[in-house]
């Protein structure tokens, strides 16, 4: 079986990207952003997912955090959508409860071509380090771009950081058992397409 895998890069005044995904092959992550912290959640969400990644980026971080974030939503989530291809035989749907020490998360995804984001995270500001906002328009990009109807609910949490890694973690789980293949190797839709 042909294993299902792209390279996508995208470069703009703001940002220079490149992503390799491979669905059927699982190591390590290699994830360099030049942002410390979106690198530690990429690399849970990639383990967390079984598919390989690999991520080169840079931009204008000297401005701040915002177009780089939201530039590797937007590849990832392209890179995603030609890795599925067809997505003939995929189980489709996934969803994963993740619990990261006093913070729970709840991650429901459909690879169905059809972007919708809803996303329930309360986040406190802090005036140092990562902009937490910033993980919902990492999220809104990547669906957008691969057209996944992604559902993202903390149901609780205190630590900013084990917030946002229940996040990422659920995401990967949820998205393992969506690319995961079923016993149906049809599209798994009644119109036949995705």
């Amino acid at each position: 079986m042909k294993q299902r895998k792209s390279k996508i890069t995208r470069k703009t005044n703001e940002t220079d990207i490149s992503v390799e995904i491979n669905l059927d092959k699982a190591e390590k992550p290699k994830i360099s952003t030049t942002i410390g912290f979106l690198d530690h959640m990429l690399e849970l969400f990639a383990m967390h997912s079984g598919i390989s990644l690999k991520i080169k980026a840079s931009g204008d971080t000297h401005i701040d955090d915002h177009h780089l974030a939201e530039d590797a939503g937007i590849v990832i989530g392209k890179a995603l959508k030609e890795a599925l291809g067809d997505k003939k035989g995929i189980v489709r749907y996934g969803h994963f409860l993740l619990p990261m020490d006093e913070a729970l998360a709840y991650v429901a995804l459909d690879l169905s071509g059809r972007f919708f984001l809803s996303y329930e995270a309360e986040i406190k500001f802090q005036k140092t380090g990562f902009n937490y906002d910033l993980i919902q328009e990492f999220f809104y990009a990547l669906a957008c771009s691969a057209g996944i109807t992604l559902h993202i609910r903390m149901i609780k949490g205190r630590n900013n950081h084990h917030i946002a890694e229940s996040i990422f973690k659920g995401f990967g789980r949820a998205l393992g058992q969506a690319t995961a293949y079923s016993k149906n190797k049809c599209v798994p839709s009644t119109k036949g397409v995705l």
